[in-house]
């Protein structure tokens, strides 16, 4: 489990394919912040631009520490498969931490697409097309986690292409995480607000309260 509130900026420093066909996914060695991994162990749930991954060793000399990734991770998320690429670090949340973003539980929904990232004032606004299934999901001053940081949705907008919505980046959050290297047209992993995914099961299933539950 997970905040959104993003704790470093890591860099993928190696790939390695696990097997010669597709079917077979990666280890991925991150190259993360000096003493980002003082406290962390082998088995430790770390959040890669917003998918929640195992850590499988560790090099604290060289701060670095290495993920395995399946095929099928790979194939549901954008950004963890280049090298040199920067990516956005949370460690698992503990009982005792601080909720400062909103619940996310580094699961991955889809893709997104950036369509606009531009300075707007002191700050940026940040526009992204999400895939269609998604739109239901998404409202006016709801969360959303793009490449694993919480943020508030400003606008939405339906189309037959998606639903396209538009977030304000204050400077703290382009300069402490990697979203300050996104352009139109890069691809960013989305997790929708788990508050959003249950009512809309509950609406989709018919769901009625009783009077006992009510």
């Amino acid at each position: 489990m997970f905040t959104g509130i993003i704790t470093g900026v890591g860099r993928i420093a190696d790939l390695h394919a696990q097997g010669s066909s597709l079917h077979h996914g990666k280890r991925l060695t991150i190259e993360a912040p000096p003493g980002y991994l003082d406290d962390v162990a082998l088995g430790d749930s770390i959040a890669l631009d917003g998918a929640c991954m195992t850590v499988t060793s560790l090099d604290l000399p060289q701060q670095r520490f290495s993920i395995d990734i399946s095929a099928e991770s790979l194939a549901r998320t954008t950004g963890l498969d280049q090298i040199g690429h920067r990516i956005n670090l949370e460690k698992a949340l503990r009982a005792h931490d601080r909720l400062g973003g909103h619940i996310v539980s580094g699961h991955v929904d889809g893709i997104g697409t950036v369509t606009r990232f531009a300075q707007v004032g002191e700050s940026w606004e940040l526009r992204v097309m999400a895939p269609p299934e998604l739109g239901k999901y998404l409202a006016y001053k709801g969360s959303i986690t793009v490449n694993g940081v919480s943020l508030t949705v400003n606008q939405v907008h339906d189309s037959a292409q998606g639903c396209e919505f538009s977030i304000n980046l204050i400077p703290h959050t382009v300069h402490a995480t990697s979203l300050g290297q996104l352009a139109v047209g890069s691809g960013v992993n989305l997790e929708i607000d788990t508050v959003a995914r249950y009512v809309e099961r509950m609406l989709s299933a018919g769901f009625t309260p009783s009077k006992e539950t009510a």
